[in-house]
């Protein structure tokens, strides 16, 4: 017999009848879990675990499925900003206040979902998002491409050229862009002698670390980097260590910064 808890989950704690059904949870199951608290009906047709995403619950309770930005934070992929509003995927052509509607004919995968944040979302975040979907969830550049090839897709294919796969985190993914935008050469993950890879090289002669809390918590996380940073210095190459607040709030400020760097160096040179 199949444990309810362990097929609801795979729906993120959110799950509708027909599905629970179709993976071999009987009426029984059903019932008995609601009568024990366990599992909550919270729509017509669909049941959340105790404490599931209430967004999620919204969503299904369209019924819709999550889309795009919705879909990518639930799926763990880079977000640079949280949606005000919800974004569904419905299968019909009605709209719901207070959702961003996306139309497809069935539950968006991840390339759908990539594909909607391609078309939908600011640049930066919706190169953030196709670009997690490539680093982390192994998503293939080349499908991304196969489906980007139409006259209205220009766009989309130039957000798409400009993904690294090598990438490290987002915040090196903010950083690329904003020095891109720029007009800068970057080179990604520059392999330094005795240190490893150096997140980002801007012009051949100015280094970039990318440094986030999330990322660098324990001890000998905060040693390595430490290391790192010497053996730069060592070897004489100036650089740079940003944070995702700079990045991500003050981008004009981080130009800023590596332009005087730069400079700088011009003239010590």
């Amino acid at each position: 017999m199949v444990k309810i808890n362990e097929v609801i989950a795979e729906f993120d704690g959110v799950a509708r009848a027909k599905h629970l059904a179709a993976a071999g949870v009987s009426s029984a199951q059903l019932h008995a879990a609601m009568a024990g608290g366990t599992l909550t009906r919270v729509a017509r047709g669909v049941y959340a675990l105790p404490g599931a995403d209430p967004q999620l619950i919204a969503i299904r309770s369209l019924p819709g499925e999550p889309a795009c930005v919705s879909a990518a934070e639930l799926r763990g992929l880079w977000i640079v900003r949280v949606p005000s509003q919800p974004h569904v995927a419905l299968t019909h052509s009605r709209s719901y206040p207070g959702f961003v509607c996306h139309r497809i004919v069935a539950p968006p995968t991840l390339a759908d979902t990539v594909i909607q944040s391609l078309r939908c979302l600011p640049e930066l975040d919706a190169l953030a998002i196709a670009e997690s979907a490539v680093v982390l969830k192994d998503l293939p550049l080349s499908e991304l491409r196969q489906r980007l090839t139409g006259r209205n897709d220009a766009r989309e294919r130039r957000i798409v050229a400009s993904i690294v796969p090598q990438s490290q985190s987002v915040i090196e993914c903010l950083a690329r862009f904003h020095l891109r935008r720029a007009g800068y050469h970057v080179e990604s993950q520059v392999n330094i002698p005795g240190m490893g890879h150096l997140d980002l090289m801007v012009d051949g002669r100015l280094g970039i670390e990318t440094d986030g809390a999330g990322f660098h918590m324990d001890r000998a996380s905060f040693e390595e980097d430490r290391r790192r940073w010497n053996v730069t210095t060592r070897l004489g190459v100036p650089t740079l260590v940003v944070s995702y607040p700079l990045l991500r709030y003050r981008p004009q400020e981080f130009i800023a910064l590596v332009s005087d760097t730069l400079n700088r160096l011009s003239v010590a040179a």
